[in-house]
C-alpha cells in the first residue's frame, strides 16, 4: 500500500506533530509499506529529498511567518501528482492540511487534526479565526478524521459538526520504561516542549522560590527563552533553571526517569505527548487542568491544578514528588498503527 502522509514538518525539526508522523510512518515501513513523506519545512538544514528509516521524505518551502502556519500552496499539485492509495493529511493549524485537501483525487483521504482550537498568540488567533471556513471545509472533506484525544473529539463535534474516531497518540513504553535515570548533583524538576509562553514554563520558574531543593531542567527551544531567562534572574533562580535546548532522543528517556516530578502548564494541548512519556518512564506529572491535559486528571500518577499560581504549583509538585503508587502506562505506537490500520480501509493488517 501506497500512504502519502502531509505535515507542516518533519524531523529532524521537533515537536508533538512531527514526532507523531515519524512513528507511524516508520511503523508502517517495517509492516512492508511504501510511506512518501510531504513537510513543509525545506530550509538549509535539512535536505529538499531523503530517504530516513525507510521514510521517503520531501520538502517544500513555505511562508512561515513566527514559525506558523506553512503557506505552500504548491503541494496541491504535489499531492495531485502522487501516486498515493491513502493521503493522510496532519494538522488543523498550519496550511498543508488544506493544500492537501485540495490535492486529493480519489485517494482515501484521512486527517488527523492535532485540533486544540486555539494558538500561540493574540495574532495568530485572529488568522485562525480567518481560516476557519477554509479549514472547517478541508477537514468535512475527509474520509475519516482522528482525534487523539476525547477532549479533542469534543471539539470537532463542537467546532466542526465533525463525528471523529479517537485513537490515542503512543510512546515508545520500553523506551522510556528502561530508561537509565540521569544522575545530577541535586534532585531536579522537569519541562519538556517548544518554549513558547502558552505552555507555561514561567509558571514552574516563579514557583522554584517555593521549592529551594529542585532544581529545573527545560528541555527544548523556541522563541521564549529569552523572557524565560529574564524571570528566572528575576526570581532569583537562574542558578537552579538549566536550559538545555534540543536534547536528543538518546537522552531524553533518561531526563524523564531521573526527574521527580515533570511539570506542564500547558494553555491547550490536544493531547499531551509529553505527559505520556513522562508517565511512561515511571516519573509523577504535574498538569494543568486545560485542553486535552483534562483528559489525563483521572490517570494514575498525575497532579492536577486548575489554574497555576506559584503556591499552587510549588504544592502539587510536592505533592507529586511524594507519591508512591505505580504509575499508569500510557498506549504504544503499534497500538495506535493497529487501530489505524482499518481506517485506511483496504490495508492488510498482518501486512
Amino acid at each position: 500500500m501506497r500512504i502519502l502522509f502531509v505535515t507542516h514538518r518533519y524531523p529532524p525539526h521537533t515537536g508533538g506533530v512531527e514526532t507523531h508522523v515519524r512513528k507511524l510512518a516508520t511503523r508502517l515501513v517495517d509492516r512492508g509499506h511504501d510511506v512518501t513523506v510531504f513537510s513543509a519545512d525545506a530550509g538549509p538544514d535539512v535536505p529538499s529529498e531523503s530517504t530516513e528509516d525507510g521514510v521517503t521524505v520531501r520538502r517544500f518551502r513555505s511562508l512561515s511567518p513566527g514559525d506558523a502556519f506553512y503557506v505552500a500552496p504548491q503541494m496541491a499539485l504535489a499531492v495531485r501528482r502522487a501516486d498515493a492509495d491513502v493521503v493522510h493529511a496532519h494538522n488543523y493549524h498550519a496550511f498543508p492540511l488544506f493544500f492537501a485537501t485540495l490535492g486529493v483525487t480519489d485517494e482515501r483521504f484521512v486527517v488527523t487534526t492535532h485540533y486544540h482550537g486555539e494558538s500561540a498568540s493574540g495574532f495568530r488567533d485572529v488568522l485562525l479565526s480567518c481560516y476557519r471556513p477554509f479549514g472547517r471545509w478541508a477537514v468535512r472533506q475527509a474520509d475519516d478524521v482522528i482525534a487523539v484525544s476525547e477532549w479533542e473529539q469534543e471539539r470537532l463535534r463542537a467546532d466542526f459538526g465533525v463525528d471523529a474516531t479517537v485513537i490515542p497518540n503512543g510512546v515508545d513504553v520500553e523506551r522510556f520504561a528502561n530508561a537509565e535515570p540521569e544522575e545530577r548533583d541535586r534532585p531536579y524538576l522537569l519541562c519538556v516542549g517548544r518554549l513558547e509562553e502558552y505552555k507555561g514554563v514561567q509558571h514552574v520558574i516563579r514557583a522554584l522560590s517555593e521549592l529551594p531543593d529542585y532544581d529545573l531542567l527545560v528541555a527544548g527551544s523556541g522563541p521564549y527563552r529569552d523572557e524565560l531567562e529574564r524571570i528566572a534572574r528575576e526570581e532569583g533562580v537562574a542558578d537552579r533553571v538549566d536550559f538545555l535546548g534540543y536534547v536528543d532522543d538518546e537522552r531524553l528517556p533518561g531526563l524523564y526517569a531521573g526527574a521527580e516530578a515533570y511539570v506542564t502548564m500547558s494553555e491547550f494541548e490536544a493531547y499531551g505527548m509529553t505527559v505520556a512519556e513522562a508517565l511512561a518512564a515511571g516519573t509523577p506529572c504535574v498538569v494543568r487542568e486545560a485542553g486535552a491535559l483534562e483528559d489525563w486528571i483521572q490517570t494514575s500518577g498525575i497532579v492536577s491544578i486548575p489554574s497555576p499560581s506559584e503556591f499552587r504549583v510549588a504544592d502539587s509538585i510536592q505533592r507529586a514528588s511524594r507519591f508512591d503508587q505505580r504509575v499508569e502506562f500510557p498506549d504504544s505506537w503499534d497500538s495506535h498503527v493497529v487501530r489505524l490500520l482499518p481506517v485506511y480501509g483496504t490495508i492488510q493488517q498482518d501486512n
